[in-house]
């Protein structure tokens, strides 16, 4: 809503809000003064901005204040006032530090009051990460209403499964009503189409009410290409360095010390306002930084001084296989980052599983001993020449505790890169996807489930957005292109077939049917996760406190048959004995031991898709 009697337009001085202290860096966003509101937009490009209120026909000038910071301090306006910034040009656009964005990306900015919301969380102290059991989800997919208030009908359901955190896809406002979330363009605002920011934080509030730790998703090395005003005005992009979107994000060129600080400042902003438990970043390969302190090792001081001591958990992606990230300090806590996607454990089990072998899975294909050094030391690749790149990949990872990396046999990316988004259900054996569950939910590295994973969803994920006119044509015809290479998808009539990622239909596809956990086959993949998260959380988690580096040991038997051995925190033997084949190995005896769990607890070792976990 708009605020009632501002000072008139005419008479309305400049603020006498202080300049930017030399050599401390602004607050980005407006700020609640007494009696009014601070608005603040940092636009060295521009040599006038003004500040336009939703229904005022005239708008008011800013004072120009030192390094391209423009200030107005306006009485009267205050929570529920909405605003543009306009330029000479009459080019009008929301505030790049929006808050909340009620009529998407190119209607005007909301002021939000981060005080309004009263929290329960009072008592909550986080949980170790040891004991991290990750449930991706996506939330307008995750419920029928696709809302933040939705969501929390669902925590108990989580909770009850043995899942300790759950990790949030993009939320930060995109274009339209549908979007994986990597589209975002303003980074502070929570998307308007899942519901205010106070239902964001209610969620939070719930699941921490439940034991569950909150991870959001955040996109560092790019902007959405539609929605992003933030090139007009300030110096965003940096055409020395280049990203799979464009040229990158300017974090080391002329005006890049506010740049960082705006995305240093967000990181900051959901663990502070929205208690969050931490982050995970995506593809961080792709943030081009060549100045002396790297963006990645600002993020986690910044952070942790943000958390004002409590445990903040930061996960990245990286297809670097950086070690240096995930380094240890001598009481083994992590020096930047807590752990790492580990896609090498994917790419191997997936492998195994559907003999696929396109792509980047070619090098994985049939390489048992890749998949038991990823499985036992974190990296399959640790140096060697990866074809698919044509140039090496890894460093040795054998020092790193396995609780440094994050295992899943689905995610949002593996499925929905898919050309029809199916899950790993609708292409391999049940028998191959039931020793691949029992393979990484017991492991010593953090599992990741993804939402609906637990009762084998029949609901694809495809990939969706809400975009329009060229830009719509131009993601549909290039994703389809995409796949011509693919023999499958040599005929232009078989590409037609693959879902428009625009299509209202495509986003609908993917919602989660939770009727579906009440009926076969879904009760019994159910029961089976629940048992897995059982024995997780009664033998396998209480021996990660304390794991070392150098942990675990891979013997490979015979093509597709493996043992591999880990050195628990406690001192004892984690021993897994696995023939992922369709046919029986020839010799493959488990380790002495306790039998924990048995993929075919009435068959031996070395039968077809058995997995043998004993503790001795």
């Amino acid at each position: 809503m708009t605020v009632a009697s501002p000072p008139p337009a005419s008479t309305t001085s400049a603020s006498t809000a202080p300049a930017p202290t030399a050599g401390r860096l602004p607050r980005f966003g407006p700020q609640l003064v007494d009696g009014g509101v601070l608005f603040r937009l940092w636009a060295p490009k521009r040599p006038r901005v003004l500040l336009r209120l939703e229904g005022e026909s005239v708008a008011r000038a800013m004072r120009q204040a030192d390094d391209g910071w423009y200030l107005l301090e306006l009485p009267g306006a205050g929570p529920g006032s909405r605003y543009w910034f306009e330029f000479e040009d009459g080019l009008r656009v929301p505030d790049p530090a929006s808050r909340f964005q009620p009529l998407d990306v190119h209607g005007p900015s909301e002021v939000i009051d981060p005080q309004r919301y009263r929290w329960r969380d009072q008592h909550w102290r986080g949980r170790p990460w040891h004991e991290a059991v990750i449930y991706e989800l996506h939330i307008g997919a995750f419920t029928a209403a696709g809302t933040f208030q939705a969501a929390i009908e669902r925590l108990d359901h989580l909770a009850e499964l043995g899942v300790t955190a759950i990790e949030l896809m993009p939320v930060a406002e995109f274009p339209g009503q549908r979007n994986w979330g990597y589209d975002g363009v303003l980074l502070f605002a929570p998307d308007a189409s899942y519901g205010h920011p106070d239902d964001l934080k209610a969620l939070v509030d719930a699941a921490h009410a439940r034991g569950l730790m909150v991870l959001l998703d955040v996109v560092y090395n790019h902007f959405g290409p539609d929605g992003n005003y933030l090139a007009a005005y300030a110096p965003l992009f940096n055409d020395r360095h280049h990203t799979p979107w464009g040229a990158a994000v300017n974090y080391d060129g002329d005006g890049a010390a506010l740049v960082r600080e705006f995305m240093l400042q967000n990181a900051a902003f959901w663990i502070e306002e929205f208690h969050f438990d931490g982050l995970r970043l995506d593809a961080v390969h792709a943030i081009k930084d060549d100045s002396a302190n790297h963006l990645l090792a600002e993020i986690p001081a910044r952070l942790q001084r943000a958390a004002n001591g409590r445990p903040i958990h930061l996960i990245i992606e990286n297809e670097e296989n950086e070690v240096s990230r995930l380094l240890r300090s001598d009481d083994d806590a992590p020096v930047q980052y807590t752990a790492q996607w580990n896609d090498d454990v994917h790419h191997g089990l997936h492998t195994a599983a559907t003999g696929e072998y396109a792509g980047y899975y070619h090098d994985y294909a049939g390489d048992t001993a890749k998949l038991g050094r990823a499985l036992a030391e974190g990296f399959a690749f640790q140096g060697e020449l990866m074809a698919y790149r044509g140039v090496p990949r890894g460093e040795p990872s054998a020092a790193l505790p396995p609780t440094a990396f994050v295992a899943f046999i689905q995610n949002h990316d593996q499925i929905g890169n898919r050309a029809f988004g199916e899950r790993l259900t609708a292409i391999a054996p049940a028998a191959a996807v039931r020793a691949l569950a029992g393979i990484y939910l017991l492991l010593p590295q953090i599992p990741m489930l993804f939402m609906g994973e637990e009762f084998a969803a029949s609901s694809p994920f495809p990939f969706f957005c809400d975009f329009s006119g060229d830009l719509a044509r131009a993601v549909r015809e290039g994703r389809r292109a995409e796949f011509s290479r693919f023999p499958e998808f040599a005929d232009p009539q078989q590409r037609e077939l693959i879902p428009d990622p625009g299509a209202a239909q495509t986003f609908a596809a993917a919602k989660l049917d939770w009727s579906e956990l009440a009926r076969e086959p879904h009760a019994q993949w159910l029961a089976l996760y629940r048992e897995l998260l059982q024995i997780r959380q009664r033998e396998i988690i209480p021996r990660l406190r304390g794991i070392k580096g150098h942990a675990g040991r891979c013997t490979v038997q015979e093509p597709g048959a493996l043992i591999v051995r880990w050195k628990m925190g406690d001192g004892t033997q984690l021993a897994l004995t696995a023939n992922l084949h369709n046919d029986a190995a020839g010799e493959l005896t488990a380790p002495s031991g306790r039998v924990i769990w048995s993929a075919k607890p009435e068959l031996s070792a070395h039968a077809p898709w058995q997995a043998i976990w004993t503790l001795g």
